[in-house]
């Protein structure tokens, strides 16, 4: 992941979204859960961009990951774990 796809998810700042760690397909999988993205930052190490809700909580997404980015959804999946990290646009009420 460069600096390109880093800028990317920063377009869903402030908006709300759908969000998911989805592990392979057949496995148990986490819901989506709607949340406010407040922030993104680099981990102290720089290996995993930050994904933030709020001051204190954040999902890590590894920077080797392979990003995917349409108008309403970024993804970024983790070979190593085999986990796809998913951001959606929240739809609104007549979508």
């Amino acid at each position: 992941m460069g600096p390109t796809e880093i800028e990317k998810i920063e377009s869903f700042i402030f908006h709300r979204a759908e969000v998911a760690i989805l592990d392979q397909p057949g496995e148990d999988q986490a819901p989506f859960v709607k949340k406010t993205i407040t922030k993104t930052g680099l981990c102290p190490d720089k290996t995993h961009l930050r994904i933030y809700f709020d001051d204190k909580y954040f999902f890590a997404v590894p920077l080797k990951a392979d990003v995917r980015m349409s108008e309403n959804e970024w993804s970024a999946y983790d070979h190593e774990a085999g986990l796809n990290y998913v951001i959606r646009r929240e739809r609104g009420p007549d979508a």
